[in-house]
């Protein structure tokens, strides 16, 4: 199997063109003719993943975050993001980027996540056209209404433990059975959310005024998780989807590296604020 071959594959599930202007997806380095027996999948392409790619001899890195997202004008080996250029060039393992290609497609990164979290997927959140059933997040529903405190740790149970973990926002007995999730950072649809009848909201990097003004409005439930626990999810889909293509003639595997960057969580003992 050639580099080649992978990438149509990828390329027939995660079309490039339908990633935002301002993304840098698709190959970014590795040659087509190189054969493939192996391949990684991660969120983010960082030190920790290109080690384990190279521990385990793929030839493929496919990561859903971009390395060289900026406009670069170089990639020398004595700089962060040029050292893992070097490397796999050096290991012949090639990477590719499938990020908000992967965000709108069908199934995408929040299919995953609505998925993990046990949710039977109605519609886009906000579709890429007019009654499609592609575009940027998901709705769903539960098979049973249960209370916000219930379902928060519904998807605490679903997702990979970060420093973070996960919160939320609103009225901890509030039934919650409709739900819109959105895969990575997904307050810029706070607003569709609140205007889509769901019940409840999930994503990540929630900000503290968007956050306090939507729950202030009487918009659904909030529930934040890490960024990149939300994404999570959408390598074992991007691995079943490589699997298929190629009935076991390539092997797939899931980084087991966590890439979130916070690694210290701390509780403050003092008594701050007022009621």
């Amino acid at each position: 199997m050639k580099l080649a071959d992978v990438i149509v594959a990828l390329e027939t599930a995660y079309p490039p063109k339908t990633a935002e202007k301002w993304d840098a997806v698709g190959l970014v380095c590795g040659d087509p003719d190189e054969e493939v027996t192996k391949i990684l999948v991660c969120v983010d392409p960082t030190r920790s993943t290109v080690d384990e790619a190279v521990e385990q001899h793929a030839q493929l890195l496919l990561a859903h975050h971009p390395l060289l997202l900026r406009g670069v004008n170089g990639v020398p080996a004595d700089e962060p993001k040029g050292a893992l250029v070097h490397k796999l060039i050096r290991n012949r393992a090639a990477l590719y980027c499938a990020h908000t290609n992967a965000d709108s497609a069908l199934p995408g990164v929040s299919d995953a996540l609505a998925q993990a979290i046990g949710l039977t997927v109605l519609s886009p959140l906000e579709a890429a056209e007019p009654g499609g059933d592609t575009g940027s997040g998901r709705i769903g529903e539960l098979p049973e209404a249960e209370p916000l405190r219930v379902f928060a740790q519904r998807v605490a149970d679903a997702l990979p433990v970060t420093v973070q973990g996960v919160r939320a926002a609103g009225d901890p007995e509030r039934l919650i059975k409709r739900v819109a999730v959105c895969g990575g950072a997904g307050d810029s649809f706070l607003a569709t959310a609140a205007g889509a009848g769901v019940d409840a909201y999930v994503t990540a990097d929630l900000r503290h005024h968007p956050a306090s003004e939507h729950i202030e409005s009487g918009g659904p439930a909030l529930v934040d998780v890490a960024h990149w626990a939300s994404e999570w999810p959408w390598c074992e889909q991007a691995a079943e989807i490589l699997r298929a293509a190629f009935g076991g003639r390539v092997e797939v595997l899931v980084s087991t590296r966590r890439t979130d960057p916070w690694t210290v969580g701390a509780t403050s003992s003092a008594a701050g604020g007022h009621a």
